[in-house]
């Protein structure tokens, strides 16, 4: 028998590579907006339809396997065209949905029962009637994290609503802007729906110290121009110590020192690295001894007066 097919993506103003929060967004947005409890009491009706629709498309689109059986049927069928299921379909009469707000004639040819994640926005109401429910809207929000936690891990805690807060566990290895969600930390539903989600962007704390660069870390290492040339050994201080680094002779500004796995942890286990940078100074007002220095090791350089330095 020929039903009228109903083009889910269309329902919910979403085109066919919508991600899955695209479409969680947009049934949420419509279901509010065309929620029957929230209409002028002579809208209801035309409302109560529409809801329907959209509760419809949702429980397709919103259920990855569903989504995949509508999504083989393929883009040549559009909106209220007469549509037959392919010959093994399991086939279903409408009738059996009829309790929990009717399913349309096409749900039911096509997918032969609610499943078990039932109608997302009806609830089965007293004598039979329905109840209606939308899940509450999620949000999205910022938080600022010290280097140290993207480090060693760390708890926030989140002031929510002005009177309610939340700690929040920051992991090990996390990154600038990574998304934290917090399943049912979002807006409150409406007729019994679910709390929306919560999703935490993660922004990293400038540090006095450190930079990052992907999984490693950068710390300047001011030397003095002598260690520089003759090399030294110096102390350097890492995010876990102080540790004795040795400079190798000829080390001009710019070079880096590779600290192994003292960087930030990636991945898999791995671990960045710590580069210490190389920063020649020179003394602001040097005393009369210094001075005299600097001057012989001009006298010495044979190449000062000729041509610029070069590494």
């Amino acid at each position: 028998m020929a039903v009228k097919f109903r083009d889910y993506y269309e329902v919910l103003g979403v085109p066919r590579t919508a991600s899955e929060k695209d479409i969680k967004s947009a049934y949420r947005r419509l279901a509010r907006k065309h929620h029957p409890d929230l209409q002028p009491q002579a809208e209801r009706a035309k409302a109560s339809e529409r809801f329907k629709e959209i509760n419809e498309a949702y429980e397709v689109l919103g259920d990855p396997e569903k989504r995949k059986r509508f999504d083989a049927l393929g883009e040549n069928y559009h909106e209220g065209q007469d549509f037959t299921p392919p010959p093994g379909w399991q086939q279903v009469s409408p009738e059996d949905f009829e309790d929990l707000g009717g399913f349309s004639d096409f749900f039911a040819s096509v997918f032969g029962g609610r499943g078990a994640g039932g109608f997302p926005g009806a609830a089965r109401g007293g004598r039979g009637g329905v109840r209606f429910s939308i899940p509450g809207s999620d949000i999205e929000a910022e938080i600022t994290v010290p280097l140290e936690d993207l480090l060693h891990g760390g708890k926030r805690r989140l002031s929510l609503d002005g009177d309610r807060s939340l700690d929040v566990t920051i992991p090990v290895g996390a990154r600038e802007g990574t998304v934290l969600r917090l399943g049912g930390q979002g807006e409150p539903g409406m007729g019994g729906g679910a709390r929306g989600d919560l999703y935490l962007r993660l922004r990293m704390a400038p540090h006095a110290r450190y930079r990052i660069v992907g999984n490693d870390l950068e710390a300047d290492l001011p030397l003095w121009p002598w260690q520089a040339a003759l090399g030294a050994q110096v102390k350097f201080e890492t995010p876990k110590n102080v540790v004795s680094l040795k400079v190798p002779e000829g080390s001009s500004s710019g070079r880096r020192l590779r600290l192994r796995g003292l960087g930030l942890p990636g991945e898999g286990g791995a671990q960045g690295d710590l580069y210490a940078v190389v920063r020649i100074l020179v003394p602001r007002s040097p005393s009369g001894a210094e001075r005299e220095a600097y001057e012989a090791l001009r006298r010495a350089s044979s190449a000062a007066a000729d041509r610029p330095a070069q590494e």
